[in-house]
């Protein structure tokens, strides 16, 4: 005789299961992903000193739009055939510090005929990048550049094909027209429209990106400081030395370009919400463990900064856990000023004239499209 199993029944049997059988309560964050696709040969120079700039507004952009979303960035710089480089690929990562200090490194360089490898470009961006899979999630490409691709590479996989993958993966693609080039402006329309996206035209030097100073940055600034020195960097020696470096990253920043620092740290406040993170990426001790991604007894002695190796567990545990609340107690007074610096800087915004400006198109576009 076969045994019947009643809809009752099985729930019954479920709910005694454990969470460790399998079931989990946790709700998966939503992933938010843009990678650029730029054109780096020598008429695009002042788009790129602008792009370098205004990095950190975009990210936020991204964040007030969905504060709780995994933000994951990429940059395909591209070129062509004879000069330096065609494609430079920087993975989609969830580490904004290491995508910008790539982002530092690009020059202006090259080209010389005019056409370029927008088809490799996008190919690459499309279907080299690692993209999550799934049907959820946001993925975002932009297109920027001033002219044509080559459509006479035989090796190329021409650019209508790879929008008809990019569609399949549920990835809209923007085409964002540094100038006014009428055979370029053809292209990145056909772009936009198959690729699901915007037609973005914008002046050929990018348009006039406009750090706004406000009366709190060099307070930020302190504050983002004093939070950098509650980070405890671990694992292989190689991380933990890039773990530091980041730590004296706004220094640098905040050295050239006070704004820009204040800007660079408003992100990481707005992102420690949701990740604790003082610097972007991994390699703290200090945020994986609030964020319960790592027990300090499970870590190996090795992996450990000398300070923390000279320490008992009940040490190293008291010193982790001084660092989470002084941190958290840091950026709860850093977000106060975060506040007062986003209504600053949108009322200077609402003042100026509106303008065509690289870092205002994208942003304008990405809080669209994350929305959408």
């Amino acid at each position: 005789m076969r045994s019947r199993i009643t809809l009752r029944s099985l729930a019954f049997a479920l709910a005694a299961l454990p969470l460790s059988a399998g079931l989990s309560t946790a709700i998966a964050k939503p992933v938010v992903e843009v990678a650029f696709v730029l054109d780096t040969t020598g008429s695009m120079g002042g788009l790129i000193e602008g792009a370098k700039r205004k990095i950190w507004s975009i990210a936020t952009a991204i964040v007030d739009s969905n504060p709780d979303a995994d933000i994951r960035m990429g940059l395909v710089a591209y070129r062509d055939i004879g000069d330096d480089y065609v494609t430079k690929k920087i993975e989609l990562t969830r580490d904004i510090q290491d995508l910008y200090a790539n982002l530092l490194e690009l020059k202006a360089r090259g080209g010389g005929d005019w056409p370029e490898s927008v088809n490799e470009a996008l190919d690459v961006a499309v279907n080299k990048l690692q993209w999550t899979k799934g049907a959820d999630g946001t993925r975002i490409v932009f297109l920027v550049g001033d002219a044509p691709p080559h459509m006479d590479y035989a090796q190329d996989t021409k650019y209508p094909v790879t929008l008809a993958v990019a569609k399949q993966k549920n990835i809209i693609v923007n085409a964002v027209l540094a100038g006014n080039a009428r055979d370029t402006e053809r292209v990145w329309r056909d772009i936009a429209q198959n690729g699901n996206g915007e037609f973005i035209p914008i002046p050929q030097d990018g348009g006039q990106v406009v750090l706004i100073e406000t009366p709190y940055d060099e307070d930020i600034i302190i504050l983002q400081r004093e939070i950098n020195g509650t980070v405890i960097p671990y694992g292989p020696r190689a991380l933990q030395r890039r773990t530091e470096s980041k730590t004296k990253q706004l220094s640098e920043v905040a050295a050239a370009s006070p704004a820009r620092a204040s800007e660079m740290a408003s992100f990481i406040n707005k992102r420690a919400k949701a990740t604790s993170e003082a610097v972007t990426g991994e390699g703290d001790l200090v945020a994986d463990v609030a964020t319960g991604g790592k027990d300090v007894s499970g870590i190996k002695d090795e992996d450990l900064p000398d300070h923390l190796r000279a320490m008992t567990p009940a040490q190293r545990t008291a010193e982790i856990n001084k660092q989470i609340e002084q941190r958290k107690a840091l950026n709860e007074k850093l977000a106060a000023l975060v506040t007062k610096r986003d209504k600053y800087v949108a009322d200077q915004r609402t003042k100026a004239p509106k303008t065509s400006s690289f870092d205002r198109v994208v942003e304008e576009t990405l809080k669209a499209q994350v929305k959408r």
